[in-house]
């Protein structure tokens, strides 16, 4: 299994966990192809406002296995992504997609994929007239994704680890894993959270 499949299996709540709490994309997003897990280096876009021109550029330095991070200098229900991008974006392999916008031909997204995740659907369409920028640091929900940065996708939502610290990432979470299994079967046989996790003191000597 490679570090993004471990990663991904992990889930974007174990791994930011294990990051001490790291990076988060705090945003409601729509996954449009549900139960989808995915993770793997970030191809960043920052696109000029309601324009998807530089979409249609990160095309052809798209790798595969990385996740398509595609932005505008403000949020905004503008569809960057649809049917013919999300074609393109399977042919050139990529993993994932995560839009800081809207998308569209939703129907053929989850069908078809790749996994894509997005803060809006709506029908309205991007101009293409303005360069924007490609491989540089974006904002998506309060977090910073730079090129190359590893991004995790799953139903709970989206971490973000920096390309420095995967493996200790990977390690702390694979850590808190077999902590909650372990933690999971007392729960199961009948223990309480309140006595192992020794917070029956901070409300009875509260209340006392």
């Amino acid at each position: 299994m490679s570090v993004y499949e471990e990663l991904a299996r992990l889930g974007s709540a174990t791994v930011y966990e294990g990051a001490g709490r790291g990076q988060f994309v705090n945003a409601d997003l729509v996954q449009v192809v549900p139960g989808s897990r995915v993770a793997g280096p970030a191809r960043t876009v920052r696109c000029a406002q309601g324009d998807n021109l530089m979409v249609h550029a990160a095309m052809a330095a798209l790798q595969p296995g990385e996740v398509l991070v595609l932005t505008m200098p403000e949020p905004a229900p503008f569809a960057v992504f649809g049917g013919l991008l999300a074609t393109q974006a399977r042919a050139r392999g990529a993993a994932a997609v995560l839009v800081d916008a809207s998308v569209r031909d939703v129907e053929e997204l989850a069908e078809l994929g790749p996994p894509t995740w997005a803060r809006w659907v709506r029908v309205q369409g991007a101009v293409k007239e303005t360069p924007g920028e490609l491989d540089v640091p974006v904002e998506v929900g309060g977090a910073t994704i730079r090129p190359g940065d590893v991004v995790v996708l799953d139903t709970d939502g989206v971490a973000v680890v920096e390309a420095e610290r995967v493996d200790e990432v990977l390690a702390a979470a694979r850590e808190r894993e077999e902590k909650e299994r372990v933690k999971g079967s007392k729960l199961a046989g009948g223990e309480l959270s309140y006595d192992l996790d020794n917070l029956r003191g901070k409300v009875e000597g509260a209340v006392s």
